[in-house]
């Protein structure tokens, strides 16, 4: 039986001069950088959305390799695990079958947020629930809308279907041969400490599709 977990242990219960000691494989810190780097942002989008240097990015994702024994960023998108003291680790979702069916989003490129937030807000009517820079998010009765502001249009909507357990999910359609673009991850915690996960899969014919849950402690 391979020693790593244990060795992943000991070096995640190691304290630095100055720093609290972390009894999780990653620090806070790292995990932010992780879940970014499998979302597929670059180090310079990471950067900018956390308000730290480059080079801090570069750090924080070097640590996370070496401590999970994996060689590069493709590799760190794949690989999953929870965070110890996230709603997902603690039981926030159950095992039970996967079902597939209930779209939890929507996703639709625009060229301008400001401009696609007042007209689907003013003109459709639609409940805006919250817009966070260049996203915009609606609730059409149950079903969550994003908009994105992209540079270049996006030709089709993105489907993201809602799931109770993703890490079942994530490997019961793994199981089956499909292609997955990235481990589930968290991309958001709510106030009030709901969290949000997401994994990027394809079809057959290589258009992106995604899993959704909400894990809640």
């Amino acid at each position: 039986m391979s020693s790593r977990p244990h060795k992943l242990e000991l070096m995640a219960s190691r304290s630095r001069p100055g720093r609290p000691p972390h009894d999780d494989v990653l620090t806070p810190a790292e995990w932010r950088t992780v879940h970014a780097v499998k979302h597929g942002l670059t180090s310079r989008q990471i950067a900018e959305r956390r308000g730290i240097s480059i080079e801090a990015v570069k750090y924080h994702v070097a640590n996370a390799l070496a401590k999970l024994g994996i060689d590069n960023r493709q590799q760190l998108r794949r690989w999953h695990r929870p965070p110890k003291g996230s709603a997902l680790a603690l039981g926030g979702q159950m095992n039970e079958a996967v079902k597939f069916g209930s779209i939890a989003q929507i996703a639709r490129s625009v060229r301008d947020i400001g401009e696609a937030e007042a007209w689907y807000k003013n003109t459709l009517g639609l409940p805006h629930l919250y817009t966070f820079g260049k996203l915009a998010f609606f609730d059409c009765q149950g079903t969550r809308l994003m908009l994105s502001q992209e540079s270049t249009a996006v030709p089709e909507s993105i489907l993201y279907l809602r799931v109770a357990d993703i890490a079942a999910a994530h490997r019961h359609l793994s199981s089956l041969g499909v292609e997955f673009i990235n481990a589930p991850h968290m991309i958001h915690r709510h106030a009030d400490g709901t969290e949000e996960w997401l994994s990027m899969f394809k079809d057959p014919e290589g258009r992106p599709l995604g899993l959704m849950a909400q894990a809640k402690s």
